[in-house]
């Protein structure tokens, strides 16, 4: 693959390019020939400040298009931008890599390179993170998309000369992040997705919403005994947004959440990972439910033992819990047939899931000795 520097001569090419693609995660979504026609014009593809590179294959066929801003700046800003059919291919991390080199070999040096996403690009966001950009900022609601009328929130990547000379990643170092992590021997750069004998335990995709909708409406009447989000209807598009942020939470470490597969159809069963974490020791809390259909059958303590297996060999835990009301037949039938520990049962603990009783909890757990 190669950068290929865009001349005004090949303005047609470029109108056919940005014409004929659908591009989901930018402003406008479906740019037509009079805008790009004028921003031709206005200098927002070729000027003292604005570079256009098409990003090539060897043989000259064009996978995408990447403009550099700020070019007279020391911290120059990107927009790269793959065909639809290219995408998932690998070539926006070989795209991005190509650029990073590009603007850290220019004669002038550059401080710093940096982009921006929206926060549910989440292919976008793996390859800043591939290359070794570093997240530094969330601006909240920030993303305005005239076509869907509806704010997202925006995420901005950066790297430093310094970072990519020495083959290195800094990451920023967050006010909170000084209490939650500080020295763990984990390798931050875990896998999203691994599997069990029967399942595939997966970071949550915007895909799965359907099946995820459907499973908690067949579902509810069984959960509603213990889960908050089971009193009320489940809502298709809170749905949608629930695993936008999942995905969020998951990128930043915050909160792990995992969607289980069916290996052989590819169904939707059930809903677990690691949540309450605290870094420092590190520790975590299994969290879970099942699709009714597929009750009864050993899905979910397979996937808790092998949720289990991963949080200890590959994010060093020392300390796994299970928490569950105490009248919570299944859910304690999992943790022990996991190999849990009840270590006790706390009274009156907490509220139920309908908000009108104490509950008690009990609490398992697994250590590493």
């Amino acid at each position: 693959m190669r950068l290929k520097e865009w001349t005004m001569e090949e303005q047609e090419p470029l109108i056919h390019f940005l014409t004929t693609s659908v591009w989901p995660y930018h402003v406008n979504t479906h740019p037509g020939r009079e805008l790009i026609e004028k921003a031709i014009e206005e200098g927002g593809y070729e000027s003292d400040d604005v570079k256009t590179f098409w990003i090539e294959t060897d043989e000259s066929e064009k996978l995408g298009v990447v403009q550099i801003y700020d070019m007279q700046d020391e911290i120059p800003v990107f927009d790269l931008r793959i065909a639809e059919n290219y995408r998932e291919k690998g070539y926006g991390l070989q795209a991005l890599r190509l650029l990073t080199e590009y603007i850290f070999s220019l004669e002038e040096p550059k401080i710093r390179l940096e982009g921006h996403t929206r926060q549910d690009n989440i292919a976008m966001r793996k390859t800043f993170e591939r290359v070794g950009f570093v997240k530094e900022a969330h601006f909240r609601k920030a993303w305005y998309v005239p076509k869907e009328d509806e704010y997202y929130d925006a995420i901005t990547y950066g790297i430093t000369r310094e970072d990519f000379i020495e083959g290195k990643t800094t990451p920023v170092s967050w006010e909170d992040e000084k209490v939650r992590r500080p020295n763990p021997a984990i390798n931050w750069d875990f896998e999203s997705s691994f599997e069990s004998e029967r399942l595939i335990i997966r970071m949550p995709e915007l895909a799965d919403a359907e099946a995820v909708y459907e499973a908690m409406c067949r579902s509810a009447k069984s959960l509603k005994p213990h889960m908050i989000w089971a009193q009320q209807k489940p809502v298709q598009e809170q749905v949608r947004e629930n695993i936008r942020q999942a995905q969020a939470a998951f990128l930043a470490r915050e909160d792990l959440r995992l969607h289980l597969f069916l290996k052989e159809t590819g169904e939707f069963v059930g809903s677990s990972g690691l949540h309450r974490i605290d870094w420092t020791i590190p520790k975590f809390e299994i969290g879970y439910w099942v699709d009714d259909k597929f009750e009864g059958k050993g899905y979910m303590t397979e996937a808790t033992n092998r949720i289990a297996t991963f949080a200890f060999k590959e994010l060093a835990a020392k300390r796994i819990e299970i928490r569950c009301d105490r009248d919570n037949v299944r859910s304690r039938a999992v943790a022990e047939r996991s190999g849990f520990e009840l270590e006790g049962i706390l009274r009156n603990d907490r509220l139920a899931a309908d908000g009108l009783e104490l509950r008690d909890t009990c609490i398992y757990s697994k250590i590493k000795e």
